[in-house]
């Protein structure tokens, strides 16, 4: 049996090792990582949730909170946490799993922090294809925090069966970004660290935005850090009716478009290129159009 099929025979939720190596092939493109995603098989309809927001929201601690309360009910849960890569060692920063601390040692919960790696909006084919091997591993819940900087938001609805958005009171001011551009791809609200000063207001603010939509999206206030309003998030997430198959064939185009640029941009190492830069940016008629062909070429 081959090195590739022992890791696949050996993928199971109940086995963190199997998939912490299968991850760790697949992340780094290790010999046997396209064997592996080619074999996967999925038995199991697990929901993907997105949890995204601005830095500061608590997407963490909501994290923390939703995965106590799933494990009251014998579940397996995997998160894959998104951290931002330093531009200086192209490293993930690890933040989260520090934050995850109260879980990290948990026999239920796997957590697994995950580079950027330059993506623009913080996700990348590899998130894709890590949140794969975890669906193949049988996990009962999987949760994907995003970084929530950029077009993290956003891209995070092309991977998630169900898309949390959270906020602060404090994000009051951003109203109109959250109207222009977040309203498209979440499934509910969530106002975090909700006993803050002008909670209700963006609550309220929230609630008369998605009025204006067919299918109103529920607004739910919480306080994660004391588990106040958890229960309330777990039964939408347990009884929503999933987007999988209404949203199927666009899932799936993105997640294509995602492989097939990964694929494309394969030959471009951005440390080389940083490097490349260095030693020709300061030379008399330096042009970046003139590098890039080059560079191509």
């Amino acid at each position: 049996m081959s090195a590739i099929s022992h890791t696949l025979a050996a993928l199971n939720r109940d086995n963190f090792k199997a998939v912490a190596r299968a991850l760790t092939i697949v992340e780094n493109s290790l010999s046997g990582a396209d064997e592996l995603l080619k074999s996967l098989s999925f038995t199991k309809n697990t929901p993907i949730i997105g949890i995204t927001g601005p830095p500061g929201a608590g997407k963490s601690t909501l994290v923390n909170a939703l995965i106590s309360n799933l494990l009251k009910d014998g579940n397996k849960i995997a998160v894959l946490a998104i951290d931002p890569t330093s531009p200086f060692n192209f490293g993930s920063l690890l933040g989260d799993r520090i934050r995850m601390s109260a879980h990290f040692n948990d026999p239920g919960v796997f957590i697994r922090s995950l580079a950027t790696r330059g993506s623009l909006g913080g996700l990348s084919a590899k998130t894709i294809e890590m949140t794969d091997v975890l669906r193949a591993a049988g996990f009962d819940y999987i949760f994907i925090e995003t970084v929530g900087v950029g077009q993290s938001e956003v891209e995070i609805a092309g991977l998630a069966d169900i898309t949390l958005l959270v906020l602060v009171p404090e994000s009051g001011d951003e109203i109109q970004n959250i109207k222009s551009g977040l309203m498209e791809i979440a499934d509910a609200f969530i106002v975090n660290k909700a006993d803050r000063a002008d909670a209700d207001l963006l609550t309220n603010n929230l609630k008369k935005i998605t009025e204006q939509k067919s299918d109103q999206l529920p607004v739910f206030k919480a306080i994660a850090s004391q588990g106040e309003g958890i229960d309330q998030i777990i039964s939408f997430i347990t009884t929503a009716q999933h987007r999988q198959n209404s949203r199927k064939e666009m899932l799936l185009a993105e997640k294509a478009y995602r492989m097939i640029q990964q694929k494309r941009m394969a030959n471009v190492n951005k440390r080389d290129l940083q490097q490349q830069i260095a030693k020709e940016a300061n030379q008399p008629g330096f042009n970046l159009y003139n590098f890039v062909n080059r560079y191509l070429g």
